[in-house]
């Protein structure tokens, strides 16, 4: 899991997220049970950017016939999600690298949380087709991250600002942390975000999850 344009990693990397994601540990126990209306008891999940294992751990907490495939560019992030598994470790298998390094599959379902909008659209676009093409017909697949109406961006990054300093973090690193996700971040409308998931071959597209600048949606893989 990556968040905001500071993936890192330490020891306290959880309550860091958790104070940049409103309601962070409920957003995990939602993806556990969206995916659970499709993906079988014995299923095999595809989680990318899983670096740090928060989604990882949510998952195998979930359902205990899940195996799991964790793909994050950072050997780093990758450490800590084995130590954030703990006794779950061996239900996840660990990939170092981006999408094209991901196996093949075919996968029952796959997430991608907080990790997108650090892709312009075209290589976003691509991305979730290779996602795509590891699932199953039918399997969900379950995106979130920053997505928010671009003429309105101002408004929406400040109250990003006044959550995370409510939460805690000092008011000139949130301020910081938004004149960097201003010029660094390819953030994408919500409506664009959805094209982007119908032209990479996904259906049913449902937004499940809205929070200040974050949104998050359900959708599965096309039939044909």
């Amino acid at each position: 899991m990556s968040f905001s344009h500071t993936p890192g990693a330490s020891e306290d990397y959880a309550e860091r997220v958790a104070r940049h994601v409103p309601g962070l540990r409920d957003l995990h126990r939602m993806v556990g049970l969206l995916m659970a209306e499709h993906v079988p008891a014995d299923g095999r999940i595809l989680v990318l950017g899983a670096g740090g294992g928060l989604e990882l751990k949510a998952l195998a907490e979930a359902r205990p016939g899940w195996r799991l495939d964790g793909v994050d560019p950072s050997a780093e992030m990758l450490r800590q999600a084995t130590a954030t598994l703990g006794a779950l470790a061996p239900r996840a298998a660990l990939h170092q690298g981006y999408i094209d390094d991901a196996p093949g599959g075919p996968f029952d379902g796959a997430t991608c949380l907080l990790t997108l909008h650090f892709l312009p659209r075209e290589e976003r676009l691509r991305t979730v087709r290779e996602i795509a093409s590891r699932l199953k017909p039918g399997a969900p697949f379950i995106a979130v991250h920053h997505s928010f109406p671009l003429d309105r961006q101002d408004a929406w990054l400040a109250r990003n600002a006044a959550f995370v300093v409510a939460a805690g973090v000092p008011a000139e690193q949130a301020q910081n942390s938004i004149q960097t996700m201003k010029e660094k971040l390819p953030v994408l409308a919500p409506d664009t975000d959805e094209a982007v998931l119908r032209d990479a071959g996904f259906t049913d597209i449902e937004l499940f999850y809205a929070a200040f600048t974050f949104k998050g949606w359900i959708c599965l893989k096309a039939n044909s």
